[in-house]
């Protein structure tokens, strides 16, 4: 038995498809039927409506470990998607409670039930810093606590020490760090509202660039990560490193939309987070440009995937051929 945290989730959702296209037998975490919906709506759209039914729902919650004790009864694998994604620093206690007591909340139940494996979805914020003189990021990238973070970031830096210290107690764990996760289905959350923005025919751009990936190969890599034999190693996951302007421009094509045509400096970043801040104090707005996501938005940080691709051969969707593939399911 598979188990899945986040299964109503972009990462979660498409896993479940996958692990039952292949004959596995899940189970899920769910915290509302609303929720499960979303992922209803997923095997629909890929015309796998039976393989739904197929799911074992349960009810529970990361950072209620009564509710989850119950889901990991006869489970050999566990993939943990389950995260909250903000870059908000009002949610700064929600991320650590979440990200980090949940994750410690599950890899102890996995402990506790004899759990055979356990792969751990990061993500790119909890990798390292650059040291001066070299270029690229890598999964040996020393972590510079002296530098500034988001809070995201340090609650899925926070959650991997969760991982490593589960590792030493003698769980095997594997742990992918993916970079922005493209893919269909979940348009008005996380990286899904990068198209929804475009749509709506956002005016500006920017220059920085970051790493990007398919849904599709995060969860494929998890799954061959599982059935290998690699235990107590951490994977960059993304297919390239891509320019924010050229990725928006590649979604507006798709989209039939007008591409953004001004380019926003990092000054005009700089006071756009500062009047984001003042309008969420005082209109209990929620943000929507951090001071982290300005900063963000122009750096030029490379990432490497050479380490994936080495162990398990792995070759990545090019980027703008899966923005081909997945903008007709936008409509």
């Amino acid at each position: 038995m598979n188990l899945v945290t986040g299964g109503t989730g972009l990462v979660g959702a498409h896993l479940l498809l996958q692990l039952l296209e292949k004959g596995e037998k899940v189970r899920a975490l769910f915290r509302s039927e609303k929720s499960i919906q979303k992922t209803k709506s997923l095997f629909i759209q890929f015309k796998q409506s039976e393989l739904f039914e197929q799911i074992e729902w349960i009810k529970g919650d990361i950072i209620d470990i009564p509710t989850l004790e119950p889901a990991f009864k006869n489970v050999v694998h566990v993939y943990h998607c389950a995260a909250l994604i903000s870059f908000d620093s009002a949610d700064e206690k929600q991320l650590r409670k979440i990200n980090i007591e949940g994750t410690a909340n599950v890899v102890n139940c996995a402990l506790a039930f004899g759990v055979e494996k356990f792969c751990y979805v990061s993500s790119i914020a909890a990798l390292g810093d650059l040291a001066e003189k070299k270029v690229i990021i890598t999964e040996e990238t020393e972590w510079n606590p002296e530098k500034p973070h988001s809070d995201y970031a340090i609650s899925k830096y926070g959650a991997e020490m969760e991982i490593w210290r589960a590792q030493q107690e003698g769980l095997n764990c594997i742990v992918v760090n993916p970079g922005v996760i493209l893919g269909s289905g979940f348009w008005n959350s996380g990286s899904g509202k990068i198209f929804t923005k475009v749509s709506k025919r956002i005016p500006f751009y920017t220059k920085g660039s970051t790493g990007f990936v398919a849904v599709e190969d995060v969860v494929t890599v998890m799954y061959q990560l599982m059935k290998s034999d690699v235990s107590g190693e951490r994977f960059t996951l993304i297919s390239e490193n891509i320019n924010f302007e050229k990725l928006v421009c590649w979604i507006a094509k798709e989209l039939h939309v007008k591409s953004p045509s001004f380019y926003a400096k990092s000054w005009m970043t700089e006071i756009g987070w500062r009047l984001d801040w003042i309008i969420s104090t005082f209109f209990f707005q929620k943000r929507t440009l951090s001071k982290s996501t300005a900063k963000s938005l122009h750096s030029t940080d490379l990432i490497s995937n050479e380490k994936i691709k080495k162990a398990i051969q792995f070759e990545f969707q090019p980027i703008q051929e899966y923005i081909i593939k997945i903008s007709p399911y936008f409509f």
